[in-house]
């Protein structure tokens, strides 16, 4: 579909977000795909996750995990260096990447702005979603009435 819209999310890791961004971009380009939004999770996605951890606490059914949050170090998760090792201790390693991301994930709130990197995301993902919506569907004849 020519007309399809692709958003490529990728953790920063140790690497520079400005280089990791301006690479994946690249790729994109030479493949044939200019529609296409690239985010950063700084530093991990689990920065995100310890962003808004009535979500965490939610997700993995761990009660009172959200009363933390005032912590400061939860509230700019994106400065921790290492966010997976930190919710796996905070959740007593029942935090799983795949199976935490999948439990976790639904409870996110797209208002939290604790994450600036999950805010830039929610951001890009809201325009991303209006440019297709404002996009005419040409597979379909009565669209246009």
């Amino acid at each position: 579909m020519p007309e399809a819209k692709f958003l490529v999310l990728r953790d920063q890791d140790a690497e520079d977000c400005r280089e990791v961004k301006k690479r994946l971009q690249s790729i994109c380009l030479a493949a044939g795909k200019s529609s296409v939004l690239v985010r950063i999770a700084c530093r991990e996605l689990e920065s995100w996750y310890l962003g808004d951890l009535a979500a965490v606490e939610r997700g993995l059914g761990i009660p009172k995990l959200s009363s933390k949050q005032m912590q400061a170090k939860y509230r700019q998760p994106d400065g921790l260096a290492n966010a997976s090792e930190e919710l796996a201790k905070l959740t007593a390693s029942r935090y799983q990447k795949v199976s935490g991301s999948r439990a976790i994930g639904p409870h996110l709130d797209p208002t939290n702005r604790r994450s600036r990197s999950f805010a830039i995301f929610i951001v890009g993902l809201i325009q991303l979603i209006a440019d297709v919506r404002q996009e005419p569907n040409t597979d379909n004849p009565e669209s246009d009435s």
